[in-house]
């Protein structure tokens, strides 16, 4: 995968799918496929097919506030790589850009930087100044330049009372802070995943049975309900060979409330493992939401509810 921030890094001539694409859920995955279509059969590149995004997010440079992200950099980029997209051009968002009028973007950045050939777009897609410019507007503009413009409809699903829901970002958070694992999973078409690196904790897990992997994740990183989880993780590392299927856990989210603790961490107890995983990356995967985060009585409590926690994610894992 390709990163280009700048105009002269980028891979040309280009077929892009343009948006935020936080979470590359389904309904991203709609807008991706268009574009996919820039590679013939054979396998003969004729562009480069290419998502288009901003960095920071628009809402966070509009309103100052911190936006956190289902999907960092480095998990978009391996997500996109698996789809086929062979290149990330993260344009800067800034007082530059955000004044661009609709006419603007088109002619500096997706035909004289980008030199775009094909636009990919969902119907509710909006650019330019004041986020004035509309998919009409689009079309309109890029046909003066012979670039095609494929608008995609939005990606819809039915709720459990027979509504129709439109799939969203939004949407996806929503259900995450309420723990609902399983929604998060239908509308992302793949279960939620936290990707970090193993760093050194408090290591008190390892005093009452259950030592446990602290992860380090990426600042903007969403974080779903405080509670336990029931996971899968994959080891990102050659140094315990291949293995044949995803290591079975148990994952805490919290402030660690029963010891005291003043700021969340994330922590995860593998089933069946006595590796030292320090250094090591772990992709973990949410499959279910087991119980939200309580304070107990003493560490013996603590030290019951991790084994019946365990127990339950033995038995969810396995099904």
């Amino acid at each position: 995968m390709w990163i280009a921030a700048t105009a002269e890094q980028v891979l040309k001539p280009t077929a892009i799918a343009l948006g935020n694409f936080d979470g590359i859920h389904r309904g991203h995955q709609k807008i991706l496929q268009p574009i996919l279509s820039a590679i013939d059969r054979q396998g003969e590149k004729r562009v480069y097919p290419t998502v288009v995004s901003f960095h920071p997010h628009p809402r966070e440079f509009f309103t100052g506030e911190k936006i956190y992200l289902l999907t960092p950099i480095a998990e978009k980029t391996q997500l996109l790589e698996r789809f086929g997209i062979e290149q990330l051009v993260l344009l800067p968002f800034n007082r530059e850009l955000a004044s661009l009028s609709p006419q603007q973007f088109v002619a500096e950045i997706l035909v004289k930087q980008l030199q775009t050939t094909q636009i990919s777009v969902g119907e509710d897609f909006r650019f330019g100044y004041q986020r004035r410019g509309t998919v009409a507007d689009l079309e309109a503009i890029a046909s003066h330049y012979s670039i095609e413009v494929q608008v995609n409809s939005l990606y819809k699903c039915l709720d459990e009372g027979g509504d129709n829901f439109r799939i969203s970002s939004s949407r996806i958070r929503q259900a995450l802070a309420a723990g609902e694992v399983e929604r998060a999973r239908f509308m992302l078409g793949r279960p939620y995943t936290l990707m970090g690196t193993v760093v050194p904790g408090q290591q008190l897990g390892r005093t009452i049975g259950f030592p446990t992997a602290n992860l380090q994740l990426p600042p903007d990183k969403f974080l779903p309900r405080y509670g336990v989880y029931s996971v899968n993780v994959v080891l990102d590392s050659a140094c315990f060979g291949a293995l044949d299927s995803p290591l079975k856990g148990v994952m805490n989210i919290g402030c660690r409330p029963t010891v005291e603790g003043n700021r969340p961490t994330v922590e995860v107890h593998l089933l069946d493992w006595s590796e030292d995983l320090y250094g090591q990356t772990l992709t973990v995967s949410l499959e279910r939401f087991l119980r939200p985060e309580q304070k107990f009585p003493s560490l013996e409590a603590l030290q019951e509810q991790i084994a019946a926690d365990c127990e339950a994610a033995r038995y969810c894992l396995s099904r």
